[in-house]
């Protein structure tokens, strides 16, 4: 389908939009010392603990989320709408309003904060409760709006034939909505990656304890702004590769 010529230039000026700021950024690097900037301790340490604590909350998200999103599909009415602006609020939600509602919640002053001895806040459990947070409705909205375009004709086939409803779920509709699955991790795996504001808040910044790569290039760029825009290119670098897988299972599946 094409559109009118008029949207050419909007489309043009929407892509410099994106394009410059990277291009910008690049521009700052300084290529020749590149390797030795995104190799120096301070850096490695932070994206290892980046990696590592995205992938657990990637796990999370998939092992809450994904019946998260079945239970939303199954509400209907007014009711499904509230509940589903609760459950993405963490999308639009300032990242630091995110961080105090977490520390008010699991701090050791928090709702929860005696019953877990206030051993969350500021730590690696934190970075991976706020990454989680805030990466979770990436996977819900995957797997509501996946449910809601299948027309349960095959689940049906398969109660009839006497499949359990555990049985149905995972013969069944999980490999139906692999690609949306797909989808929703990496996702939310980029998003986890590239969380700073309520991580910042709520775990705070602690050197091989809570200091992700964002938070890393966050204090770089005072002090060291070339190895703040290598670290920051290679987030770009592992971004544009996790939107790219993101989204070729979809291509694929049509």
């Amino acid at each position: 389908m094409t559109g009118p010529r008029w949207l050419a230039p909007l489309a043009v000026l929407g892509g410099l939009l994106v394009l410059l700021p990277l291009v910008g950024l690049a521009s700052r690097v300084p290529w020749e010392d590149f390797w030795s900037l995104v190799a120096s301790d301070a850096s490695l340490t932070a994206l290892g603990l980046s990696l590592r604590t995205a992938a657990v909350a990637t796990a999370l998200v998939v092992a809450l989320g994904v019946p998260l999103g079945f239970a939303l599909h199954r509400l209907r009415g007014p009711v499904r709408g509230l509940v589903r602006a609760v459950v993405l609020a963490p999308l639009v939600l300032p990242p630091v309003v995110g961080g105090l509602a977490l520390l008010y919640a699991f701090g050791r002053r928090g709702l929860l904060g005696e019953q877990l001895g206030g051993a969350i806040a500021f730590s690696t459990v934190a970075v991976v409760i706020a990454q989680t947070f805030v990466a979770m409705p990436f996977m819900v909205v995957s797997v509501e709006s996946a449910l809601d375009a299948r027309s349960g004709r095959h689940e049906a086939m398969a109660a009839t034939l006497g499949a359990s409803r555990t049985r149905t779920l995972l013969a069944v509709t999980l490999p139906a909505l692999g690609p949306a699955l797909a989808t929703g991790a990496v996702l939310a795996f980029a998003r986890a990656l590239g969380e700073f504001g309520a991580t910042l808040t709520f775990a705070g910044s602690l050197a091989g304890v809570t200091r992700t790569a964002p938070l890393e290039i966050y204090l770089a760029r005072e002090t060291d702004p070339a190895a703040a825009a290598a670290l920051s290119l290679v987030l770009v670098a592992v971004a544009i590769a996790v939107v790219a897988l993101a989204y070729r299972p979809l291509r694929g599946s049509r």
